[in-house]
């Protein structure tokens, strides 16, 4: 479940804003377009490291290689 906000009330509402990001991704909005997102560090670091390890060609192998049970 993702919440949205525009800029005015998530100033408005900050706290409130930062404590719901820390469940699920929170947007931001400007004259109706998404500008902005908010999440929990947790989540953030954990994106992070699926990212280093989708770049690692050798990573990658090891997963292809475990998922056909090699």
């Amino acid at each position: 479940m993702a919440d949205t906000y525009t800029i005015k009330t998530a100033q408005q509402k900050f706290t409130a804003v930062v404590q719901g990001a820390a469940d699920h991704p929170v947007t931001i909005t400007k004259q109706g377009k998404a500008v902005a997102g908010m999440m929990s560090i947790d989540r953030m670091e954990a994106i992070a490291e699926t990212m280093e390890v989708l770049a690692d060609p050798k990573a990658m192998a090891a997963i292809r290689a475990h998922r056909e049970g090699r």
